[in-house]
């Protein structure tokens, strides 16, 4: 799993960042978490505010810090949608 955190550092990306690390921590799953600064790969996303939240290249939330239960939710949706089947 691939999860991003949309942002130019300010405090509530840090705090989507902390509160999304615990998350992964806490499901033990296997999931890189990076930050992503850069203010044209943000626009990319077509996220206008930040923080934004992108899980396998999906944005997830922009423009609020998601409370941890939210964030939790947010995993555990990409994550089952990653085990079903593809169609081909």
């Amino acid at each position: 799993m691939n999860i991003k955190i949309l942002g130019t550092g300010c405090s509530k990306c840090h705090a989507l960042q902390k509160t999304t690390k615990e998350v992964v921590q806490e499901l033990g799953i296997n999931a890189t978490v990076e930050e992503v600064k850069d203010i044209n790969k943000i626009v990319s996303y077509n996220v206008l505010m930040t923080p934004g939240l992108v899980i396998n290249e999906n944005v997830v939330s922009s423009g609020k810090v998601p409370s941890k239960a939210e964030v939790t939710q947010l995993i555990v949706n990409a994550l089952a949608q990653e085990e079903q089947p593809q169609d081909s």
